[in-house]
This record gives C-alpha cells, structure tokens and sequence, in this order.
C-alpha cells in the first residue's frame, strides 16, 4: 500500500550516531552494563516492531508451518524438530503431514533438515543458512518480526535487498511475492556536529505482489509474518505449551499435599504438650 510507513528509524539513527561518541572506561561500562541490562532488554522492544505471540492459537501455528516449509525450508534446516512431533503437537494428521509438509523425506520420524549441500550454499549466499531451531529463542519474537517485515530495495547488494533489522544481510526477501516490493523514503537528519546525515524514515511499498486486487492492504502480509513468527517461537521451545499446564497442575498437587501434611502434622502433635 503506497505510503504506509512499516518502519520508522529514528531512533535506529541515533543508536547509530552514538556509536561515534567517546565510550566510558571498560570497567565503568561494564558496570553500567550490568545495572542496564533489564531494563535495555525491556526497552528493546521500543526500536523494533511488536509480533504478537499466542502459541495457544493452534490455527496460527498451522498456518506458520505451513508458511515455514513452504518459504524457509529449502534453505534453512530446523534440525531439532521432528516432522511427527510437528503433527502431534499443532493437530495436523499424518495423511495431512505428508502431503503438504514432508518435501524432503517420506518417514513422519525424520528431522526438519534440507537437502542443500553447505558447500554450495556458502558458495552462493558467501555464508551457510544457519539453523532455525532456535533461533526465536536467540533472536526473539519481536527481532524476527522487524526482520521479515523490513526488507528493501538496495541494488548495491548482491542479493538486490537490505534490512533494517539486519543491515547487510545475505539472504533474499523470499516473500517478496506476499509483501511486494518496499524501497526506503529518506530524510535529512543534523548531527551535533552540524553534518547532515540522510537517513530512512521508512519504507514505502512500491510493488504489489502478484495476483493481489488493488488497493493493495499490507495487513495480510503481517498478519503471515505474525504466524510464521508464532511458529517459530513454538520451534525453538515445542514443550512450552505443555509446559504451563504441567506447571499449573504441579501447583495445584502441593497445594493438596500442604493441607495433607498439615493436618498430619496436627494429628501428630495433638497430644503433646
């Protein structure tokens, strides 16, 4: 949708001027950094772009599987997840599971991997697709959702393609034919100094995707990107949503076993004075 504005890198841009700046003394700063590491990972969210998580919502974790094999699997791996315990866990029936998600392999018992050489891969990319098992744990919810939702036009690239989240990546916009093409709007920015420095204010759609009726909404891409994102953050901990239940349970069991041993404790002690 020509001028939405999916990004705004203001304070992106001063992140980067106060690289420039003089930096404390190390053993100050890594006084500073232990006192502001809360509140820098709480604060993070303010430079990047909120992904809504809800790994109890089963038709989104579909729905980002779907998108994940579909988009990211030929290239990258997700090693530690097994396509079996995909099924059981997102609801998806082995007749279902083969059909649609197993491209790679014909046993439900295998792992997520590709069939891309790593050789070939550096090769082409000048570095191997890492591994996507963890990596919504390493990166976050909120960093992936920045990332896959602010591509750019930049032909000074080899792959034709920049990101904000992720300056210089290597890796093409795979989805481009969901978001269509952005390209960054610039605006002029002075520095204490008195340099003018040009720097994006945000990305404008240019390109429709293919076979989309105009006016295009962009509201679908993100609403793709939120799933796939879900899943993602499923991925790297699968036992998460088992895991809060069991927790509830095991609370509710010393609960019980407490009134228990406490009025064993009185039925003991009743008689002694």
């Amino acid at each position: 949708m020509t001028g939405v504005r999916t990004f705004i890198s203001r304070r992106w841009s001063r992140l980067a001027h106060a690289r420039g700046r003089n930096s404390a003394p190390a053993p100050v700063a890594l006084l500073l950094l232990l006192f502001a590491a809360p509140c820098w990972a709480a604060g993070s969210g303010d430079y990047m772009m909120r992904a809504e998580v809800d790994l109890s919502d089963r038709k989104s974790l579909q729905r980002g599987a779907r998108t994940f094999v579909n988009y990211c699997l030929s290239c990258h791996s997700a090693a530690f997840m097994r396509y079996n315990r995909l099924g059981q866990d997102l609801n998806i029936s082995e007749s279902v599971l083969e059909e649609n998600f197993m491209f790679g392999t014909d046993k439900t018992g295998d792992t997520m991997k590709v069939a891309l050489n790593r050789q070939e891969a550096e090769q082409y990319f000048g570095i191997a697709p890492p591994d996507l098992s963890v990596t919504a744990r390493a990166r976050g919810a909120d960093w992936l959702y920045t990332y896959l939702m602010t591509f750019y036009r930049d032909v000074s690239r080899p792959t034709g393609v920049n990101n904000l989240a992720f300056p210089d990546t290597a890796m093409p916009h795979v989805l481009w034919e969901l978001q269509g093409w952005q390209e960054p709007v610039y605006r002029e920015e002075v520095r204490e100094d008195g340099r003018i420095d040009r720097v994006i204010d945000y990305l404008e759609v240019v390109t429709e995707p293919p076979g989309k009726p105009g006016p295009y909404q962009d509201e679908s891409y993100a609403e793709t990107v939120g799933d796939l994102v879900n899943f993602m953050v499923y991925l790297g901990e699968p036992v998460k949503l088992k895991r809060k239940t069991i927790g509830a349970w095991t609370i509710v069991y010393l609960l019980v076993l407490l009134v228990i041993v406490y009025l064993l404790k009185r039925e003991y002690w009743r008689d002694v004075k």
